[in-house]
């Protein structure tokens, strides 16, 4: 480990004769601080009077620890006003900017008081010069700062965390309480919400690393939590591409399985919506990764709300079709789906199968035939339908464990 240099001794006269000149040094440089960084010539944040007395302190401080009079423990104040302006919310590069500028002004007076001593030699100097670097109240104030930026950057995280999960538990309710924790997590009150629900490899990891930054980017705003399981997190959709910018985002950032809900506005249905992306993150079982939305129909809503009912219906329904093999069985089921999605047109249905009809309709004659419902009969269909949304929705076995 390095050991910082002390002050040379040589220096003290010419230090101790510019320490008398403190307050005026410092006058000096508050003035040259306040023209060139415009943080500190606003006196929005700092006003004259404290970034004055606060100049003064350091170069009563440098000059005394070089005249030998004051230990460099004194670099407590640098460490204080680091702090300080860390919690103030100072960009760091204004206030290294400002130590520069003060540093700057107390070197150029002690080379000028140099030129009239006598025994100081280029040794002395460059010693000066390394105890003003290792030394230097801007890194004692930049240390301060970074340490104080630290702690109060996981102070906010912790804070922004515990809220969330307060809108993900429903503990939050009252609507002027809802309203301060979207501020507090810079989230529009007013919504429109998905939430985001991603497995993670491993407890403690992240599913989707830097996902609220990538978000960010492309002008959605969000908040996230870790839970053991899952990454789950609170986006608001943004004007303009809406929430196929999230989805393309997700999709990028995603190395495993992603679930997101439909889009709702009113906060108080987060924890509805963690739900259905819990949900919509189930039909994902079987595939390695991928983002799933989950669908925002009548049907897929009833299974959402009644998952182990649902879950009995399916299996009674398709409890023939389901002991058959995987292979056959998948055929049937997707036969089924795409005639659903065709409105109940087996031609439709058989393009987008690229099979022919009749293949479609001896499928479909089958699925009739194990489950013992007509597809002529509006009841039938009816079970069919939320059986088979069930299934996509559950799981293959409904649900069952």
């Amino acid at each position: 480990m390095c050991r910082t240099p002390s002050p040379p001794a040589r220096i003290a006269p010419v230090a101790a004769l510019l320490l008398e000149r403190a307050a005026e040094l410092g006058d000096r440089m508050a003035a040259r601080i306040a023209a060139e960084v415009p943080y500190y010539g606003s006196q929005v944040h700092v006003s004259a009077e404290e970034l004055r007395a606060s100049c003064r302190r350091n170069a009563a401080l440098v000059l005394g620890q070089l005249a030998g009079g004051q230990d460099a423990a004194e670099q407590a104040v640098a460490r204080d006003t680091g702090r300080q302006r860390a919690r103030q919310g100072t960009p760091l590069g204004e206030l290294l900017h400002a130590y520069r500028i003060g540093s700057g002004l107390l070197w150029a007076e002690l080379a000028d008081a140099f030129r009239d001593a006598e025994d100081v030699t280029a040794e002395t100097i460059a010693a000066l010069a390394a105890w003003w670097v290792q030394e230097g109240l801007a890194a004692a104030a930049g240390e301060a700062y970074r340490e104080a930026a630290s702690e109060l950057l996981l102070q906010r995280e912790r804070e922004r965390s515990v809220l969330v999960e307060a809108l993900f538990s429903g503990l939050l309710t009252d609507r002027t309480t809802l309203w301060e924790a979207a501020g507090a997590l810079g989230l529009p009150a007013g919504g429109p919400f998905v939430v985001v629900a991603a497995e993670v490899p491993a407890p403690g990891r992240e599913a989707l690393p830097g996902i609220e930054a990538r978000l960010l980017a492309d002008r959605a705003r969000s908040a996230w939590r870790l839970l053991p399981d899952l990454q789950v997190g609170l986006v608001a959709v943004p004007d303009g591409g809406g929430e196929e910018t999230i989805l393309r985002v997700l999709s990028r950032a995603a190395a495993g399985r992603v679930g997101v809900s439909p889009p709702y506005r009113p906060l108080q249905d987060t924890p509805r919506a963690l739900r259905l992306a819990r949900l919509a993150l189930a039909g994902l079982r079987g595939r390695a990764a991928g983002v799933a939305r989950f669908a925002d129909s009548p049907v897929d809503l009833l299974v959402a709300a009644a998952p182990e009912e649902s879950g009995r219906v399916a299996r009674s329904v398709f409890a023939r079709l389901l002991d058959l093999p995987s292979g056959e069985r998948a055929r049937l089921l997707d036969t089924l789906e795409h005639w659903f999605a065709a409105a109940g047109s087996t031609a439709l249905a058989a393009g987008s199968l690229y099979c022919h009809r009749n293949t479609v309709r001896y499928r479909l004659r089958k699925v009739e035939e194990l489950t013992g419902r007509s597809l002529r009969d509006p009841g039938a269909v009816a079970d069919l339908a939320v059986g088979l949304r069930a299934l996509r929705v559950l799981g293959e076995r409904g649900g069952a464990g």
